[in-house]
């Protein structure tokens, strides 16, 4: 049972990136890099919602909820880079990914591959940084209760 609340979350976090850049892409803000952050926050309450709902079902377990909300965004992020692969495609290939990746990761000419790797560990960094924060937390409030 937990892991189909792991994979609703995760792609409820899919859904929430996909409308954020697709909306960022319709208004002409695609190239507005510090826009991009506000991300974190979708990925966040997505992670947030599945420790919550553990707690609130009975598992307490520090490390078990962890790994609970570290899958949730994972599943999360990695269904927002297949999206953002068929999108770019969509859009033009690497000619619309030379408009996108005009950041400070990027320098020059980048590829879908180099990309997409850039934004995969950088996701794998924020979902760990985010269920350990989000589970001290959760830890803090179940202790006072």
């Amino acid at each position: 049972m937990k892991n189909s609340i792991e994979i609703k979350h995760g792609f409820l976090i899919f859904l929430g990136i996909g409308i954020f850049f697709l909306l960022m892409d319709l208004l002409g803000l695609a190239d507005k890099n510090y826009l991009r952050f506000l991300n974190a926050f979708i990925v966040l309450y997505g992670i947030n919602k599945t420790i919550k709902y553990n707690f609130s079902h009975g598992n307490s377990d520090y490390l078990d909820n962890l790994i609970s909300g570290f899958k949730t965004g994972i599943i999360g992020v990695v269904l927002g880079i297949i999206g953002l692969i068929i999108f770019v495609y969509l859009k033009g290939g690497e000619t619309y990914l030379s408009r996108l990746s005009d950041t400070f990761f990027f320098v020059g000419k980048t590829n879908i591959i180099k990309y997409c790797s850039v934004l995969f560990f950088e996701g794998i960094a924020s979902c760990l940084i985010g269920s350990f924060v989000l589970m001290q937390y959760w830890k803090d409030v179940v202790i006072k209760a």
